[in-house]
């Protein structure tokens, strides 16, 4: 040993030596046990069951790997209400939503999946085929169109049911079923709306394309600049790692304000697995006894289902079908030639067409848009220059006219 009890160099060479000797036994000796443990029991032999007796620690890690893949199995399988249980629960959540007196829905990407957009954890969701190793396919927004559980929240919220609409989807579907703006919370983004936030208030420039073809994590410029003062534009999405930070179209403060308000929330189509961590929007500062009410719609797992009054295994057109039914409340029919989009975009300028290679929005062959005092007779909408966020002009002509005033 060389002075002041140090390992001399050969001592430490032949320690290490030692040691990843013992690793690679420690793995042989795994692999082994685990050969063993997959054979039915009746196949093992004497030899074999003597070395699951000597390594019990192992035996034990392999039965906890083995609960969990199961637990975790079992969480992403889809589960279906018999249809007279599904009845039963629908004429149970209809007596809540009519007795609530400030109702919250939370929305996920099961609310999208019947416009043909992929949800996330379902048996064909972007997470599962990712993680089987399965390629994705593409998927052409601007044919997608609000569903009849989008056309429902908008008439529920239309009819003073529901007062707030919290979405993590980014498809603009809300916005597109005619749901007000101050109505929405769209905690990830949207993909119609770009920014600039170089303007105070942040201007925005909603589109009938997605705006997002050039941009992703950390990446947000569009490539386009602000009419008002030539900054460059960004997208208004938030990836998963990112903290969103813009106010509109996010308006995470009204929807903290009404969680706040809040005596029953409904989600629909969400795992809740992103959304259980934004401890402000299930009031977990207030005691049990005085948070809102949960109902979950969705046909798997989530991990606020045993906090829920009431859990329905149903696709989210199904059950909502069912929901306006029980409430004497008529779906109305999406139509496209009178999608709000239309009426609330910003057309490019001049020398900006080539900016963007999306197919657009576009209304039905023929179809003229609506005329403005129609849509000022429907609509029960703030004035835009109240709207949060920013100005957005009522159509491309009238929006024209209010930009050269300024």
């Amino acid at each position: 040993m060389a002075a002041g009890g140090s390992l001399s160099r050969s001592e430490r060479k032949a320690a290490a030596r030692a040691e990843i000797l013992q690793q690679e036994e420690q793995r042989d000796r795994r692999r082994q046990v685990s050969r063993i443990w997959r054979k039915p029991p009746a196949e093992r032999s004497p030899e074999e069951c003597q070395v699951l007796s000597e390594s019990e620690d192992i035996v034990r890690e392999l039965e906890r790997r083995r609960k969990r893949r199961e637990r975790l199995r079992r969480r992403q399988e889809e589960v279906c209400d018999e249809p007279e249980e599904l009845k039963r629960k629908v004429t149970e959540l209809a007596a809540a939503v009519r007795n609530a007196k400030h109702l919250v829905i939370y929305t996920g990407a099961g609310i999208s999946t019947a416009a043909s957009i992929p949800d996330y954890r379902g048996p064909n969701g972007i997470w599962t085929l990712l993680q089987k190793g399965r390629s994705i396919r593409a998927t052409d927004l601007s044919e997608a169109e609000p569903t009849l559980t989008h056309m429902s929240i908008a008439c529920l919220h239309k009819h003073n049911l529901v007062q707030h609409v919290v979405s993590q989807n980014c498809d603009g579907l809300h916005l597109r079923s005619g749901l007000p703006r101050a109505a929405i919370s769209e905690l990830h983004g949207n993909m119609y709306i770009e920014v600039c936030t170089s303007c105070t208030p942040n201007r925005e420039y909603v589109r009938v394309f997605d705006v997002t073809e050039r941009t992703a994590l950390h990446r947000h410029h569009t490539g386009r600049m602000c009419h008002k003062c030539g900054a460059q534009l960004r997208d208004t999405i938030v990836h998963f790692g990112e903290k969103g930070t813009l106010r509109q179209p996010l308006n995470w403060e009204a929807a903290t304000e009404a969680a706040s308000k809040a005596d029953v929330i409904l989600c629909l189509g969400s795992s809740l697995k992103v959304l259980k961590k934004y401890p402000r929007l299930w009031c977990m500062s207030k005691p049990p006894t005085r948070r809102p009410k949960l109902y979950i719609v969705n046909l798997q797992w989530t991990p606020k289902d045993d906090l829920a009054a009431l859990k329905l295994h149903g696709r989210c057109d199904d059950v909502m079908r069912l929901l306006m039914a029980e409430l004497g409340l008529e779906v109305p029919r999406y139509d496209r030639a009178r999608d709000p989009i239309f009426a609330l975009a910003e057309p490019l300028r001049p020398g900006e067409e080539g900016t963007h290679s999306r197919k657009p929005v576009a209304p039905p062959p023929g179809a003229e848009p609506p005329r403005e005092d129609e849509e000022e007779e429907e609509e029960e909408e703030p004035p835009p220059t109240a709207r949060p966020g920013g100005w957005l002009g009522r159509g491309c002509a009238k929006g024209a006219r209010r930009r050269k005033s300024n």
